[in-house]
């Protein structure tokens, strides 16, 4: 076998890996932990059919698709960082560069270093396209959080104030979004689901 094939198939092996990440958030029905393979494809599937709703108007959308397939990669050696673990987060892009530097690595020069400008972009947040890419990442957790009445926010004692830090990031990008998502954290803390 040729030797780029064989980084490639490398590579594809090791990213099997992320389905043995599992993070803390519940799939929808509430049955489960999600895995991170599960929680990257939702978003991305998210990131195509919401992108109407793009403020910013035209997103280069196979670039966020891009970056929503392999952001997480990385959490294969670094583990998953709940997101509202304040001490888990100290160190986390250390952690995570290294990671991307090792998984990325793997593939031919060109390959692996296309998908570290990617997971930079992302994890910068500066461009329309990772911006994009980050409100799917807060919107999907807090969807599957409301649709099991507040599984994981209550295990962890998460409040509103802590949701809507998270979520800023929908107000000017996605405000139609944003809108929407504040109704649903409203009726979250009505019903009991979110602290206040």
């Amino acid at each position: 076998m040729n030797g780029r094939l064989s980084s490639q198939l490398e590579f594809i092996r090791e990213v099997d890996r992320l389905k043995t990440i599992f993070r803390q958030t519940y799939l929808m029905d509430a049955s489960r932990h999600e895995n991170d393979a599960e929680h990257s494809w939702h978003i991305t599937l998210m990131a195509w059919l919401l992108e109407e709703h793009a403020a910013q108007g035209h997103v280069d959308i196979l670039r966020v698709m891009k970056m929503l397939l392999i952001h997480d990669l990385v959490e294969i050696d670094a583990g998953d960082t709940f997101a509202y673990d304040i001490k888990g987060q100290e160190g986390k892009f250390e952690r995570e560069r290294e990671g991307a530097t090792r998984i990325f690595g793997l593939l031919p020069a060109e390959q692996s270093g296309e998908l570290m400008e990617l997971w930079l972009e992302f994890e910068q947040g500066e461009t329309p396209e990772a911006r994009y890419a980050a409100a799917m990442d807060r919107i999907q957790p807090l969807l599957h959080n409301y649709f099991t009445q507040g599984k994981a926010w209550r295990e962890h004692g998460v409040t509103l104030g802590r949701v809507q830090g998270r979520i800023r990031i929908l107000e000017a990008d996605l405000p139609e979004v944003h809108a929407l998502v504040t109704e649903l954290l409203e009726d979250a803390v009505e019903k009991g689901y979110l602290l206040p």
